[in-house]
């Protein structure tokens, strides 16, 4: 069953049939980000971790754990230039948020991309207390590693090492890529809350629109400039050389003036 849209208190196309055939909800790229915020409010801490990720003025939603096919990453001064204020983001994140003193705590995005591009890959969230930045990705990555062996049917036992099994996966050549983005902080010693955060971020294609129209915006500017600055020249030219001619014709002695100053031929005959 779709919903449908109202339009003018009249039913309109179905909505969910539209939204399934928009090539916009499939992401084309992604890139990764983290933070970390101290305050005396919850809140505010997880709002100076998001200021730190780049991503404060955005209305984030969080989404489950496939990896786009095809999905490119990018780095993430490059996407963060593609959002704009008050947009609705989709991502993969996970964030945790402590006010006891020195008290370790990480959150983490693990990440596991397949050999084929067509087939997808998993993205796994994880916050813990206690757990290093290294532990805390290595958890991440696993998990997203895990699920991806499960479904391009590589055997592997789940009780082994993760050295062992991250091995196994590559040399299976079915998963060409796994890695985490993770941020841990200890507690401010104060008692301030302290928040970390990370984030797998998606791009969709509007993204990439608007970016493009800003391109073909600037780019075109450029023409009407290299127009405008070549008829100023023109004009610049054209009133030098009237005021070249102007200036000659200044220096000209007036043609009526030097007939009157010439010696009249006298007429009259001499007398011999």
């Amino acid at each position: 069953m779709s919903l449908s849209c109202v339009v003018n208190g009249n039913f309109s196309w179905p909505l969910g049939l539209d939204v399934l055939h928009s090539k916009k909800m499939v992401p084309r790229k992604i890139f990764y980000t983290k933070g970390v915020g101290v305050h005396k409010e919850k809140l505010a801490s997880f709002e100076l971790a998001l200021r730190v990720a780049g991503l404060a003025h955005c209305n984030l939603v969080l989404v489950s754990s496939i990896y786009p096919p095809g999905c490119k990453i990018i780095p993430k001064e490059e996407g963060l230039k593609l959002l704009k204020p008050g947009e609705v983001v989709f991502a993969v994140y996970d964030r945790e948020s402590n006010n006891e003193p020195n008290r370790l705590i990480a959150a983490s995005v693990g990440v596991a991309i397949p050999a084929d591009s067509s087939m997808h890959g998993y993205l796994s969230e994880h916050h813990s207390f206690g757990e290093t930045d290294e532990k805390a990705g290595e958890y991440a990555e696993d998990l997203a590693a895990s699920m991806l062996a499960t479904t391009v049917g590589i055997e592997f036992d789940p009780e082994s090492d993760w050295d062992e099994r991250e091995q196994l996966f590559k040399m299976s050549g079915k998963i060409v890529r796994t890695t985490n983005i993770t941020q841990s902080a200890v507690g401010n010693k104060d008692g301030l809350w302290t928040t970390v955060f990370a984030a797998a971020v998606f791009i969709n294609d509007d993204n990439l629109s608007f970016d493009a129209e800003k391109s073909v915006t600037v780019n075109s500017k450029a023409p009407l400039q290299e127009d405008i600055l070549r008829q100023t020249l023109q004009d610049q030219f054209k009133n030098a050389q009237a005021a070249d001619k102007l200036a000659l014709r200044n220096r000209e002695p007036d043609k009526s003036a030097v007939e009157q100053t010439r010696p009249v031929p006298s007429t009259k005959k001499s007398l011999s």
